[in-house]
């Protein structure tokens, strides 16, 4: 069964700050085996010009396609146009997130659940998931 994952890389993130895209940039792929073998090939072929991807998040997908998931996900997100910056020239599948979709997506899942309390912090494993849900769905 397929793996789809969601990676992070610390030096791409000030890059594009630096840059003006956003400091939220995040690797969304698929691996056949194993999410951590998938971060293993990112930092091995050096995409985007980074070596220290991380792993964000993962889950099992049914499909394998990656090419499939990008375009349902790029729906909801912002992708990075790699033929438009040099340094991640030929990487697909980098989004550029927005904070704010994260956190309204956890409150609307909150009040649904009936949570009382809808007061969280925002964080790099809540924004993975949320990239995989949109991904997959």
């Amino acid at each position: 069964m397929a793996v789809i994952y969601v990676a992070r890389s610390k030096s791409l993130s000030e890059w594009g700050a630096t840059v003006g895209i956003s400091k939220n940039l995040f690797k969304v792929g698929i691996a056949a085996a194993s999410a951590k073998e998938g971060v293993a090939a990112l930092n091995e072929a050096g995409l985007a010009g980074a070596t220290d991807w991380a792993l964000v998040a993962s889950a099992e997908c049914a499909a394998g396609d990656e090419a499939a998931a990008i375009e349902r996900l790029a729906r909801k997100e912002a992708a990075v146009d790699p033929r438009y910056y040099p340094r991640i020239k030929g990487a697909a599948g980098i989004f550029r997130v927005k904070p704010k979709n994260v956190e309204n997506s956890l409150l609307v899942e909150k009040a649904m659940a009936g949570e009382a309390s809808l007061d969280f912090k925002l964080t790099p494993a809540d924004i993975g998931n949320y990239l995989i849900k949109n991904a997959t769905a």
